[in-house]
């Protein structure tokens, strides 16, 4: 069947939101096959939507061709080529905001996100906090397609399908029986991030136990950090650098299970149907952003009156003396992984 209708999609960033919107846009398409979108993103996210059925990939350049506002308009004549008979915004920046006012002129249907902020504000106040579960960011994403009139239902289901090694990791995967754990260790901001020393004591301890440990990252001091823990312990191997976005997430699919911050390293586990074990610190779970089908139980976090004090991580932690990363034991961590592998 021809397809009808055309929806551009717009989510610039960041990167674990964009891989949430993969996430939503794979069950989209499932229960829309007559739909043809078109994803607008940054160039460096386009392999998270591959194999999504109907799926264009446009790419914007916010820091050259589509910088400012002329940049913007020309991003919307651009995007007029598609013909769209509706514009999905996921984002709700200035930017996305421009595009869709450029379309609005036109007379085409734009929903946007509702991202609850007045609810967010009070989850993470410290007076009179309103601790309570919001509404899953992904979920946010799916009432503006609804809003748009199309049925989408949300599995929240892991689907797992290990995707084909790459060429040079093939050698990584020799050894069947061991376990292979990959580990997310970074975050955006520092605040999200488990204390160094002892993320490296929950590595020591797995690398004891005979997993093979996959580290993912992001810059050099990260990369750096990763080379010693590689150096240090047995069948630790550091992949940072060494791999692209779309040959990660093919290796991620064939891991056992990932450990991660709330960060993108959820988020690409999720997108490839990988069990995850985060840890939370000055975030929360409630906020809504935990990772696609995976479980609230898997979280490891501590319970505090003052968490979560921030939405992003962009903020540190209230919790007093002790910040409520460090209060984290690498063994509670350990237990939750071994909980994982072993049930």
């Amino acid at each position: 069947m021809a397809s009808t209708e055309k929806i551009i999609v717009l989510r610039f960033s960041a990167m674990g939101d964009v891989a949430m919107v993969a996430s939503v846009l794979k069950e989209f398409s499932q229960q829309n096959p007559t739909v043809e979108i078109i994803m607008v993103s940054r160039e460096a996210f386009q392999a998270f939507f591959g194999g999504i059925e109907n799926l264009t990939f446009h790419a914007i350049q916010p820091k050259t061709t589509h910088k400012g506002i002329l940049g913007l308009f020309k991003l919307y004549q651009e995007l007029q080529k598609y013909k769209p008979t509706a514009i999905a915004d996921l984002h709700d920046n200035l930017r996305s905001r421009a595009v869709s006012t450029f379309f609005r002129f036109t007379g085409i249907k734009i929903k946007r996100i509702d991202k609850g902020r007045a609810e967010k504000k009070a989850l993470t106040r410290s007076v009179n906090k309103i601790f309570k579960p919001l509404r899953q960011t992904v979920e946010r994403y799916a009432d503006v397609f609804r809003a748009l009139g199309f049925k989408l239902e949300l599995s929240q289901r892991l689907n797992h399908k290990p995707q084909i090694i790459p060429e040079k990791a093939k050698h990584l995967f020799a050894d069947k029986l061991k376990k292979k754990i990959g580990i997310s260790p970074f975050a955006q901001h520092i605040y999200k991030v488990y204390p160094i020393e002892k993320m490296g004591e929950v590595i020591a301890n797995l690398s004891e136990s005979g997993c093979e440990i996959f580290i993912f990252g992001g810059g050099r001091q990260e990369q750096e950090t990763a080379e010693k823990w590689a150096s240090n312990f047995p069948n630790i191997h550091n992949l940072i650098g060494d791999f692209n976005l779309s040959e990660e997430l093919a290796i991620i699919s064939n891991l056992d299970l990932m450990v991660s911050m709330d960060s993108s390293g959820m988020h690409m586990a999720s997108l490839v149907g990988v069990p995850v074990v985060s840890i939370w610190g000055p975030t929360h779970p409630y906020a809504g952003f935990l990772g696609y089908g995976q479980s609230e139980s898997n979280c490891v976090q501590i319970e505090h009156p003052s968490r979560p004090n921030s939405i992003y991580g962009n903020k540190p932690c209230l919790c007093g003396v002790e910040s409520c990363m460090d209060i984290i034991e690498p063994q509670t961590i350990v237990n939750k992984i071994n909980e994982n592998l072993n049930g």
